[in-house]
């Protein structure tokens, strides 16, 4: 244990971890953890992506057993060899790779395995149904419980999985990046929850990466580096800069900062959209994008900003409207005339949009690269490890091999990925859907000095996020969306703060 520690303890934890060891295929993911939660706090727990933030968490719900170590619950030892071990000692996990199934219907997925029974045993669908409204209504979010789930967006997903863990009445509940695909507003009723649930005096891990959030609603923080506890501290003891030094082990100056750039905004646009329609949520939308310009989208759940992107890209068809990159008009009739027109899209979810999880990186890094890696009928594989090696190297990808199967990459090199086989296609214009959710300080940091060495390159680069801190970092004009037409067209200089943005975001 690092004698950065603060290794007080005090008597009447709800949780305690101690001496936990873990490793995967003799690889050490944790080593000697100490880990305490009191009752009716609400503990963070930070790192770097891959620093075993959720490998502990999930020892502590039964997906994994530990190697070493023992965990106390209320003062008890327990094992817990199993989720359903973990729920019977009330315990309840907000799991960040959603474990929810899209055929059903949203409450069929909150009391999957638990589900309320009537008369002679049967399933009861209305109390099902009548419980996930009373969930939703104690979280301040309006969701149909009859709704199919895979009709939903993502962040309906998550406020799913949140009242699915509530169901199961837990003591302690663990939240592994529960807000990454909420808006403000969401987010918001989700903190106003979990004071509700310390008041009641249900414990939280709140696992996270954004910074505000942290410090708005936690008591303490623990962060781990490397699968080692290297700090355990009231929130109000340390500031945000000896937090993400603790965090990446070094300082980091700038990143996370607005610089002045210059944009050439005499010459002619590299991307034009002109009154854009598609679907319900893209209405009108019209805008232009200089050559070397880094454009914001901001605005609400439902104001069409993922759905912009997606028509772009060729994968929501147009019903009207054109689009013209370097000045001729392209036919977007699907993803594959999109990148021949010069256009790359990360997805939102890496995870179901932007890889596949059971091949290898080097396979992900090459798939969208095959027609250029032909060589007669056959792919040229000695350059597609060459290609390849100098992509992980390019974005510093963390792994052992390029053969290893990117599922078992951290969120932030999985991120990296699908970032390293977009930039490869050399595109005119790329078009950024949350690039950052999910990811650690340091690898946030480095997506967004690869967003600026894009720009600077030359490229239009578009970038969509929930994080206005994000978008106010590396934006050079922000494009307000609301109702599926841009609200308002701001120039970066012109944007005061955080709250000025928000304000218009909220239509204020």
């Amino acid at each position: 244990m690092s004698d950065e520690v603060d290794s007080t303890r005090a008597g009447g934890y709800a949780v305690e971890m101690r001496g936990i060891d873990k490793a995967f295929n003799g690889v050490a993911v944790l080593t000697d953890v100490d880990f305490e939660l009191r009752p009716g706090e609400t503990h963070a727990v930070v790192g770097e992506n891959g620093a075993g933030k959720s490998t502990l968490m999930k020892i502590l719900q039964g997906v994994h057993p530990l190697d070493a170590g023992e965990i106390l619950i209320d003062g008890t030892p327990v094992r817990l060899r199993s989720t359903q071990e973990a729920r019977a000692a009330g315990i309840g996990m907000v799991f960040q790779e959603f474990s929810l199934i899209p055929t059903l219907t949203v409450a069929k997925n909150i009391f999957l395995d638990h589900e309320p029974r009537g008369r002679f045993g049967l399933l009861d669908d209305r109390q099902s149904v009548r419980r996930s409204r009373e969930l939703f209504a104690e979280m301040g979010v309006d969701i149909d419980p009859n709704a199919l789930l895979g009709s939903l967006g993502t962040a309906y997903w998550q406020l799913t999985e949140i009242a699915k863990a509530l169901a199961q009445e837990a003591r302690v509940l663990i939240m592994d990046e529960p807000t990454a695909s909420l808006a403000k507003t969401e987010a918001d009723a989700l903190f106003a929850l979990i004071d509700r649930l310390e008041a009641r005096g249900i414990s939280i891990v709140y696992i996270s990466h954004r910074m505000e959030e942290i410090y708005r609603i936690a008591d303490r923080v623990t962060v781990l580096r490397d699968g080692r506890r290297v700090l355990t501290a009231p929130v109000a003891d340390v500031t945000p800069a000896q937090l993400v030094e603790h965090i990446v082990g070094r300082r980091l100056e700038g990143a996370l900062t607005w610089q002045a750039r210059a944009v050439d905004r005499t010459t002619a646009p590299l991307l034009e959209a002109r009154h854009l329609v598609a679907g319900p949520r893209v209405r009108d939308v019209s805008f232009t994008l200089a050559p070397g310009e880094i454009l914001g989208l901001a605005g609400l759940m439902g104001s069409g900003r993922t759905e912009l992107a997606r028509c772009l890209f060729g994968i929501d068809r147009l019903a009207s409207g054109e689009v013209l990159v370097r000045g001729r008009r392209v036919k977007l009739a699907n993803a594959h005339s999109a990148i021949t027109a010069g256009l790359a899209l990360i997805p939102e979810d890496r995870r179901a949009q932007g890889l596949v999880l059971d091949h290898s990186v080097r396979d992900n890094l090459l798939l969208p690269l095959l027609p250029r890696l032909r060589r007669g009928p056959l792919i040229d594989e000695r350059k597609g490890r060459r290609v390849a090696d100098e992509l992980i190297d390019k974005l510093q990808i963390r792994l052992a091999s390029p053969t290893r199967t990117v599922r078992l990459l951290s969120g932030g090199n999985q991120q990296k990925v699908v970032i390293a086989k977009w930039f490869a296609t050399e595109p005119t214009v790329l078009i950024m859907d949350e690039p950052t959710a999910g990811v650690d300080i340091g690898t946030k940091s480095e997506i967004i000095a690869m967003i600026r060495k894009t720009a600077d390159d030359g490229l239009g680069v578009i970038v969509i996020s929930s994080e206005l801190s994000e978008l106010l970092a590396i934006s050079d004009r922000v494009l307000v969306l609301r109702d599926g037409t841009v609200e308002r067209d701001i120039f970066r200089e012109d944007i005061s703060d955080e709250e000025t943005l928000q304000l218009a975001v909220q239509g204020v």
